[in-house]
């Protein structure tokens, strides 16, 4: 059971829901998976110890000048325009590289071997009160993260129970993270931008098939946020986080919530078990 939390924008209470199911799912040892590359920070709210870090690379184009012609074949086939011809040299831009090799591919005169460009590591970590976590940190100015977030993935490709704290908003990072899970939890706020970026990220859900649910955080006990969201997207509302000052304040210390907020105990339980009860109608295994 392959669990992703997501949202059309940052701050919805993504990474704080993702860290209460990790915490109640303890007892069946999870995969928790940070995929929020550019800013991992759920490791900072759940007990752990690290392991060992690992470093991650992708191809990139190596020049062998022995064979180059400078014929400029090489940019021409370049859809990012990570390489330029220069009078006696390529130069290439590594952030703009995709990595999909037609470069190498496709030069007449096979002057062009893939080489390793590092864009980050992995911290593998044990959970302290069960499980293990894999975070993702991309390299500092480094612009493209899908390799990263799929290295991250691979972690958990036999998993039992996998939660996913993805990136923020619609953007290829977000769409790489939800690829291929077996339910969706989008996190929104009640406000007039959460219910905008919601549209945004359903649509990115839908496009990829994957059935979802919502739960709304910061809720100030307008049952017509409800109807709204029930009538306007026909998607079940998994949960209701209420707004709480206390609460936000003890998640930001690092201190036990469900002590803070004792009902919040029966909201993840009730959220688990709808999705349970979605996979097991799809006879996915958890």
């Amino acid at each position: 059971m392959k669990i992703a939390v997501a949202s059309g924008k940052g701050g919805t209470g993504k990474t704080f829901l993702a860290m209460c199911l990790a915490q109640k799912l303890a007892e069946v040892d999870p995969i928790v998976l940070d995929t929020d590359v550019e800013e991992p920070n759920i490791g900072l709210f759940l007990q752990h110890n690290i392991v060992q870090t690992k470093n991650v690379s992708r191809p990139v184009p190596g020049i062998d000048y022995d064979k180059c012609t400078l014929c400029g074949e090489c940019a021409e086939v370049c859809n990012f325009n990570a390489l330029a011809v220069l009078a006696d040299e390529i130069t290439l831009f590594p952030e703009l590289c995709h990595s999909c090799g037609a470069c190498s591919y496709l030069c007449p005169e096979n002057a062009i071997n893939e080489i390793d460009y590092y864009i980050g590591s992995i911290e593998i970590a044990k959970l302290v009160h069960g499980g293990q976590i894999f975070t993702g940190r991309l390299k500092i100015g480094e612009a493209y993260s899908p390799p990263l977030i799929n290295a991250v993935k691979d972690y958990a490709t036999n998993a039992s129970v996998v939660i996913m704290d993805c990136p923020p908003g619609t953007t290829c990072p977000m769409i790489e993270a939800i690829r291929g899970v077996d339910f969706c939890i989008l996190a929104v706020e009640p406000t007039p931008f959460g219910l905008h970026d919601l549209n945004l990220a359903l649509e990115a859900v839908h496009m990829l098939k994957i059935p979802c649910g919502l739960v709304i955080n910061k809720w100030d006990g307008d049952e017509g946020v409800i109807k709204e969201l029930k009538e306007k997207y026909n998607l079940p509302v998994l949960g209701k986080i209420p707004f709480s000052v206390e609460l936000a304040s003890a998640y930001a210390k690092g201190e036990d919530v469900f002590t803070i907020l004792p009902e919040l105990q029966e909201i993840i339980e009730s959220l688990l078990d709808q999705v349970r009860s979605e996979c097991r109608e799809r006879n996915i295994s958890y």
